[in-house]
């Protein structure tokens, strides 16, 4: 069987090579970690027993947050190793977790390097979040009597179609699982569809509904808002957005400036993925529209100047300098006035979404007006603000149904519809504040996973 699993392997990393190599080149990925993706992986403290977190990427990343947390209140004797696939979500455990435990790159899952990586590493249980299950992980540490938990589990439309094509394969698998702790019935049902024992599955509840923080400012959210001249002015927040919807929320945004009573409005964009910062700014500039780069006005000051450019297509402004040499004040005043009345602001930064998202009065989250499987929305509703996503959120049923069975979220199917419904979430705040507060209950109800998942977690720990 393992022979069988290397040589598909060798066949797909034969396939995606020379993507793998122009995305190292093009855009600076995977340049890091290689050494610990071929399973040298060091151990901060190996003289502990350990617990083997894997988290995909930054969603996973995230959800892991409380869980980790609770790990090391409930067992602090433990070292708690964390690993990810993809680099921005290394970077993002790094800033998470990286002060107290050891963060890594997963290990490819050839036979040869997962035995290597399990003899560094030693784990205890290894807890694999959401659906991130491969063939050599579970049989290596099933035959060294390590248990492996899926924590957060949930399976896609998508997934389970794949899986379901594979079903004899796939039930050897989960069947080498030895705990299946589920999102939702549904998720749960999924599994049991494709082979896991009934006895392994139990529903837990989503751990990001408690790592969604209900609160009504996040930390260095004031800073932001005085970089970049945020005041009373309204803000529509369009947050991990992908390709072709930039273009769709511009063409909404335009139009609504083009109504008086909608002349405050400020757009900010932040796409999903840091390699197309500087397509979008493209785009921006492309539309007519005034465009400000958070990461210009963000990074700090050099010793004499800090520049910041801001560009429109029929007149330009020449650059600005800030710092020793200050503008004149007409020219600063003209500076600020085109920032707050005219530019899309391009969020071009790493971990500054939820800071502009809580100072949104209107939130939209990408990657759902195109086929692309939707953003995570549950932090834009614990944050109580009115919350719009368009009808491509598949990867994220369970948070999506229950947030408009609550009425707490609002759906539109198409550009059309979310420029009416703009309209009238800008028009009628008490409306929008209405599905903001139901949003913000919704997530409130649905808490309580992490300290399920933790029971489950500890008779293990404890059975070993």
């Amino acid at each position: 069987m393992k022979i069988l699993i290397d040589f598909v392997y060798l066949l797909a990393a034969a396939a995606i090579s020379p993507m793998v190599i122009y995305r190292i080149v093009r855009h600076k990925r995977y340049r890091t970690g290689w050494a610990q993706r071929l399973g040298k992986i060091t151990r901060r403290y190996p003289a502990k027993k350990c617990i083997w977190l894997h988290a995909v990427s930054v969603g996973e990343v995230n959800a892991a947050k409380t869980i980790v947390e609770q790990l090391e209140n409930r067992f602090g004797d433990f070292e708690i190793l964390i690993s990810t696939t993809t680099d921005t979500g290394f970077a993002r455990a790094s800033t998470l977790f990286g002060d107290k435990h050891t963060v890594v790159y997963f290990p490819f899952d050839f036979s040869w390097i997962m035995r290597r990586a399990f003899r560094n590493i030693r784990p205890s249980i290894c807890l694999l979040m959401e659906l991130e299950v491969w063939p050599n992980l579970v049989q290596i540490a099933q035959r060294l009597e390590v248990p492996v938990v899926i924590i957060n589990g949930r399976i896609s439309d998508k997934s389970f179609s794949r899986y379901s094509k594979i079903k004899p394969i796939a039930k050897k698998i989960f069947q080498k699982v030895s705990l299946i702790l589920a999102q939702t019935d549904e998720y749960a049902q999924r599994f049991r569809g494709i082979g896991a024992p009934d006895e392994r599955v139990i529903v837990t509840g989503s751990l990001k509904y408690d790592t969604a923080q209900i609160t009504d400012r996040i930390e260095g959210a004031d800073t932001l808002a005085a970089q970049l001249n945020i005041g009373d002015e309204r803000l529509w927040v369009a947050g991990g957005t992908g390709n072709e919807e930039e273009k769709l929320l511009l063409d909404v945004y335009k139009n609504l400036k083009e109504q008086d009573q909608f002349g405050d409005l400020r757009l900010v964009i932040v796409p999903r993925k840091p390699e197309r910062f500087d397509e979008v700014a493209q785009l921006i500039e492309q539309t007519g529209l005034p465009l400000v780069r958070y990461s210009q006005i963000k990074r700090p000051a050099t010793k004499n100047t800090e520049k910041l450019k801001i560009e429109n297509r029929k007149s330009k402004i020449d650059t600005v300098i800030l710092g020793d040499n200050p503008p004149r004040h007409s020219e600063r005043n003209e500076v600020e006035r085109r920032i707050s009345k005219q530019a899309a602001i391009l969020g071009d930064t790493m971990g500054d979404l939820r800071k502009f998202y809580s100072l949104a009065t209107i939130i939209f989250v990408g990657r759902s007006l195109v086929p692309m499987g939707g953003s995570d929305m549950m932090e834009a509703a614990a944050l109580g603000k009115c919350t719009i996503f368009g009808p491509h959120a598949s990867n994220f049923k369970q948070t999506v149904d229950a947030l408009l069975e609550g009425r707490g979220a609002i759906m539109v199917k198409d550009e059309h519809e979310l420029l009416e419904t703009m309209r009238k979430c800008l028009r009628e705040p008490a409306f929008a504040e209405r599905i903001a507060q139901n949003g913000r209950e919704v997530i409130r109800k649905n808490q309580g996973a992490t300290a399920r998942t933790i029971d489950q977690i500890a008779k293990l720990l404890n059975a070993g």
